[in-house]
């Protein structure tokens, strides 16, 4: 089989050169030339199931069923005369090769064309702001197409990911990083800003486009090498030199054509395009704290499939900011509650989250002595407006935003009443001893792993219709109710010692320094979270004996 192809390419090499030895014009050959051994590329496998399981499909569009359309089929002249109307800066001519991926475009991927004008209409707008930031062809906004099928999370055969396919060692020498945690090959932003700038590169060195997007498919090492073969680098032509390319390089120039007719003529071919239900608006915040996908869900209550979606570069749903600022992309209306429920986000199951920097040997993180563990959990109370509060105030005392408990209690103004009731989200610390079911302050059931292995948070029971807030019943079983006895605390007062909070001081250290647990310290002071201010009072209860 290979020797076959080897010899078709020969013979066809050979007639390539025969017919400009003939004084054939390179336009004849652009829109004359046939090939039955070109690879198409992986973005034409891609399984439209798959595709549909992107949260913005789910959840942002709505899917017409393409199944029941009848593909309308274009000819030849036809859509030659088209491409010739699209107003475009880069060249796209027709031919047989061309027309073979309008077709199978317009035909048996007719549902992948209708899934990618949808995805388009979130992707499309950051490319088209890249292009227009360096001046170059807008038509370009269409190779991702090609590329990736806009999956910002595809992985090619060889190892290329993100929604322009960039090798590891393209996008490291272009500035992107790639490692275990962030992978800015997929992130959308900042793939598509390289990338381009990449293309203006090709695009300064081989002075045709055509050229330099094969360049950006096979490397410049290949496209030099067809030119040397194709008899000298004076011939800048991508259709002069076809025959000396790579099969895969072959079909990509007349794929990225063939994109750009279908994504402008799909109507007329009777495709229906998913339709966008809600415009997904977008901001970033700066985040410079090692945080956990899991984290920012819970507490901005969004679901974490929606930002794994807007923030595929953090390859484990962790964002490494305690070593250098990170964007986070967030639903626009979520980032003014991102900013400030911060701590909030990062106190929530922060044990579970936190990275060790420095451990002794037989050290635990956040055991007690008797085996048991802490949790956080969100709860809702209920608070009763009193004299001269208001919604600032009220934010102020549970660590939340005005904001988020006018969302918690349906209201359109800021201004409240006294007496009046609203709902606040906040959290608890509770303790699971070591029997993994039993919660000493409560009795309240946890489960502290969730079935796919990421630690989970204790969920309040659901409201009922008569309750203003959530509640937990107390599982009483005889484990329980023999845990929470020895959990009571004696009957002597245990002695305390105040401490104020010194410039450096963590929770960490000061319990190592007075031979107690953080845990201890936060139960002392009534604390949810790890937050010190230098002055801080702090009551240290006496070392467990």
């Amino acid at each position: 089989m290979i020797m076959k192809k080897s010899i078709i390419t020969l013979f066809t090499g050979l007639l390539a050169l025969t017919a400009t030895a003939k004084g054939l014009s390179i336009l004849d050959i652009k829109h004359s030339i046939t090939d039955d051994n070109i690879v198409a590329p992986e973005s034409f496998e891609t399984k439209t199931r798959e595709l549909q399981e992107n949260f913005y499909l789910k959840h942002y569009a709505a899917r017409a069923d393409e199944s029941a359309s009848t593909p309308v089929k274009g000819n030849p002249a036809e859509y030659e005369e088209l491409l010739s109307q699209l107003p475009a800066e880069i060249e796209l001519p027709y031919n047989s090769i061309v027309g073979n991926y309008i077709d199978m475009y317009l035909g048996k991927r007719r549902d992948l064309v209708a899934d990618l004008l949808a995805l388009n209409n979130y992707y499309g707008n950051i490319f088209v702001e890249e292009l227009l930031r360096e001046k170059l062809p807008l038509e370009l906004q269409y190779l991702p197409i090609i590329e990736s099928a806009l999956n910002p999370n595809a992985v090619s055969r060889v190892g290329a990911c993100g929604l322009w396919q960039m090798m590891p060692a393209t996008a490291v020498g272009l500035g992107l990083e790639v490692n275990s945690l962030v992978d800015q090959r997929r992130d959308p932003r900042l793939a598509s800003r390289y990338a381009v700038r990449y293309l203006k590169q090709l695009y300064e060195i081989y002075e045709d486009w055509s050229l330099a997007i094969a360049a950006y498919n096979c490397g410049p090492g290949n496209v030099n090498k067809a030119l040397r073969r194709a008899g000298g680098t004076g011939k800048k032509d991508y259709w002069e030199i076809y025959n000396f390319l790579l099969p895969e390089t072959r079909g990509y120039v007349p794929a990225f054509i063939a994109a750009n007719f279908v994504m402008n003529y799909y109507g007329k071919y009777g495709i229906r395009p998913t339709v966008v239900k809600q415009k997904l608006i977008t901001d970033t915040v700066l985040v410079d704290k090692r945080v956990h996908f899991n984290q920012i869900a819970q507490v901005l209550n969004i679901p974490v499939e929606e930002i794994r979606m807007l923030n595929p570069q953090f390859r484990k749903d962790i964002i490494p900011g305690d070593n250098h600022p990170y964007a986070l992309v967030l639903p626009s209306q979520q980032v003014l509650s991102y900013i400030m429920s911060e701590q909030a986000i990062l106190d929530m199951n922060s044990d579970a989250y936190a990275r060790r920097t420095h451990v002794e040997p037989g050290e635990s993180l956040e055991r007690q002595p008797d085996g048991s563990s802490y949790v956080t959990r969100m709860i809702t109370k209920t608070h009763t407006v009193g004299r001269g509060e208001n919604l600032r105030s009220i934010a102020r005392k549970y660590g939340v935003s005005a904001t988020d408990i006018k969302r918690w209690n349906n209201m359109r103004s800021g201004k409240v009443h006294r007496g009046k009731k609203l709902k606040i989200q906040t959290y608890e610390r509770i303790r699971i001893n070591a029997d993994s079911t039993s919660v000493a302050s409560t009795g309240d059931s946890v489960q502290p792993e969730s079935n796919d292995g990421q630690p989970a948070v204790a969920q309040a029971e659901p409201k009922s219709a008569a309750a203003d807030s959530r509640s937990v019943t107390a599982a009483k079983t005889p484990a329980k109710q023999t845990a929470a006895k020895k959990s009571k605390p004696k009957t002597a007062a245990a002695s305390t010692t105040t401490y104020t909070v010194r410039r450096g001081d963590n929770l960490s250290k000061i319990a190592k320094r007075f031979g107690t647990t953080v845990a201890a310290i936060q139960k002392a002071n009534g604390m949810s979270g790890t937050r010190l201010d230098i002055g801080d009072k702090l009551k240290i209860p006496a070392r467990r004996r």
